[in-house]
């Protein structure tokens, strides 16, 4: 997402698919328009790092707010969920044991919203939450 770097944080990194490869050339095609010099970096998509990442973001969100969320939705990949982790609602428990019980409702998507770098991008493999706060009341 930084094209004068080389060196990239969480959050800083555009995820894309590997759509083909032409063994006979050596070619990759992936699911992105890459330029000249943009640096590119192959992932595994894991049960275990998406656990930890999630886990890592709840976490983060948690020790931020002095107030937590009042609600929230849940965008989830169909390629999370019992496909990727063995199990039904992996990413729900995970919200609920690290978030505590707050209203969340949500649907499985094809491609989730959201940002990366300052910028919003459509993404697939992830879950997205909402969080809903209550307005604080205005001084006057």
């Amino acid at each position: 997402m930084k094209e004068d770097e080389v060196e990239y944080r969480e959050g800083e990194l555009l995820v894309r698919n590997l759509v083909g490869i032409d063994r006979a050339s050596g070619a990759i095609a992936v699911g992105a328009h890459l330029k000249q010099l943009h640096v590119a970096q192959f992932l595994l998509r894991d049960a275990r790092t998406a656990t930890e990442d999630l886990t890592r973001l709840l976490e983060r969100y948690r020790a931020s707010m002095s107030v937590g969320p009042t609600g929230a939705l849940l965008f989830s990949c169909l390629g999370r969920g019992a496909h990727l982790f063995g199990r039904p609602d992996h990413d729900t428990d995970l919200f609920r044991e690290k978030l505590g019980e707050i209203p969340l409702g949500g649907f499985f998507c094809n491609g989730e919203i959201g940002p990366v770098g300052g910028a919003t991008f459509l993404h697939g493999y992830t879950s997205a939450f909402a969080l809903f706060q209550e307005e604080s009341p205005a001084r006057g």
